[in-house]
């Protein structure tokens, strides 16, 4: 079903605006997953390597990383895993917990997300067409949204509002 259809069938305001994020969504998931590829590389591990980064000196443990995951669905061991074989982290059994692990961002690691900086400028362009003023406007409705939505899951938000999306 085409976006413009989309839109049609909502029947309310906040129904098309929730189409309207979907649809932006997708489209800078879509950019992402592009920019990403050119360096061999998922969204989901370009998210670990900067929480790594932003840990760095210190290490992370797994469950560390998949609480600061944009994408709570992610197997964080399968992508730490994947991460070690291109050499950009080093994962060890972690000192006070022989069951955990501890993963740290190699300078490798480091070097190959400065080399992505200028793509991920280009994607910060995805939104330059806003004045400062909407993007201001923007960054507080999303957080808005997002800060409505926290801790409760759908039945519960559907039942105070008694209606559904129109998708």
């Amino acid at each position: 079903m085409s976006y413009e259809k989309h839109l049609l069938d909502a029947r309310t305001d906040h129904q098309r605006a929730l189409v309207n994020i979907l649809h932006t969504y997708y489209f800078i998931i879509n950019l992402m997953n592009d920019a990403f590829k050119k360096h061999d590389i998922t969204r989901q591990q370009y998210n670990v390597l900067n929480i790594l980064k932003e840990q760095h000196p210190r290490a992370a443990s797994v469950n560390l990383i998949k609480a600061r995951m944009l994408d709570k669905m992610s197997d964080v061991s399968r992508i730490v895993e994947r991460l070690r074989l291109k050499g950009l982290v080093v994962r060890q059994n972690a000192i006070k917990d022989k069951r955990a692990v501890d993963v740290t961002i190699t300078p490798k690691g480091i070097e190959f997300l400065t080399s992505m900086d200028p793509e991920i400028s280009r994607l910060s362009e995805t939104v330059s067409n806003l004045t400062a003023e909407e993007t201001t406007a923007l960054n507080n409705m999303l957080d808005k949204i997002r800060t409505r939505g926290r801790g409760r899951n759908f039945s519960e938000y559907a039942t105070e509002h008694k209606s559904h999306p129109a998708f």
